[in-house]
């Protein structure tokens, strides 16, 4: 059937993710990107920035009045963490029917927003406007544990590794190439906002320490599950393909899987699952592309099923 154009903003547009976002917009049936904001960008062509994106428009520097009077139908808010709730509330006075997908983490504790992992949380949508987008690593996280989730004795440990391209577009040591050349950086070991995440979201504790590496795109995090009964390494494939066979972004393979292989792709992947002797404990790998299932993908697959198109249009698979 045919559908009607919908408009659709982007709030914090210079970033990594914002992007790849409007790469996907760009190619996408139904929605037109009318406006895209950035207070560094201000005024230049996103075409002189944007592979793939042709076109006049120009970035603007819109404070949360601006972006509201935009009147858009989609709005993404692409901020850093603590700056999403001015814009939030300046759109629902403005036009409470918007669709907002917010990329930080200022929603993903609030029961009054629907968290989309998609392949976790499809069932759990019932029409909300206000969407929050998973965390790069929460994803990967939830991916790799859900499966077994009934059976864990013990917190999951999980050991994360990431492109800088996670750590934004600011200026620091994380996203420094000469400081991380041969290096490899930890930090956040406790606490990390994606270790709440995913224990919130999963409803146990999650222990989660994560590193920047030297490459730019890509994580992978390695999960450590203890179980409270042995399992054969068939029967913990078994879980695995009978949660996302049926996904065409989530996908499962034998062996480990390799950051090198992910970047530039939409899917996530699990696998390794390699089993103890005693069968009790089970080591999973999981990657994504942190800017894409991580960040930009996810939210183009949870506003497309938002507007009421098939979830995966103009992803390419």
């Amino acid at each position: 059937m045919a559908h009607d154009k919908k408009t659709i903003g982007i709030v914090g547009a210079r970033g990594h993710t914002g992007m790849e976002l409007i790469r996907l917009i760009a190619a996408h049936p139904v929605l037109q990107l009318a406006f895209v904001s950035s207070r560094e960008l201000d005024g230049q062509r996103v075409a002189d920035h944007v592979d793939g994106f042709a076109g006049e428009l120009r970035y603007a520097s819109l404070d949360p009045a601006a972006v509201a009077a935009q009147g858009a139908d989609v709005v993404i808010l692409a901020l850093p963490n603590g700056k999403a709730t001015p814009y939030v509330a300046a759109i629902d006075a403005a036009k409470p029917d918007t669709l907002i997908l917010d990329l930080s983490a200022d929603y993903r504790f609030d029961p009054s927003w629907y968290y989309g992992l998609p392949e976790l949380t499809r069932g759990q949508w019932r029409g909300e406007k206000h969407i929050s987008n998973p965390g790069c690593y929460a994803t990967a996280m939830q991916l790799s544990i859900a499966p077994l989730k009934d059976l864990l004795a013990a917190p999951p440990v999980c050991f994360g590794v990431s492109g800088y391209s996670g750590a934004g577009t600011t200026p620091s040591d994380k996203n420094d190439p000469d400081k991380l050349r041969d290096n490899l950086m930890p930090y956040a070991l406790t606490g990390h906002m994606h270790e709440k995440e995913a224990s919130f979201r999963l409803g146990v504790q999650v222990e989660f320490m994560p590193h920047v590496a030297p490459h730019f795109r890509g994580l992978t995090v390695t999960s450590n599950l203890y179980l409270t009964r042995p399992l054969k390494r068939e029967e913990v494939l078994q879980r695995f393909h009978a949660a996302y066979d049926s996904e065409k972004l989530a996908v499962v393979t034998d062996e480990a899987p390799w950051v090198s292989r992910i970047a530039h792709r939409h899917h996530a992947e699990v696998g390794g699952f390699a089993v103890s002797a005693d069968g009790k404990r089970v080591v999973i790998v999981a990657t994504l592309d942190n800017l894409l299932k991580g960040a930009a993908t996810q939210a183009m697959q949870n506003i497309n099923r938002a507007i009421g198109v098939d979830e995966y249009t103009a992803i390419p698979l």
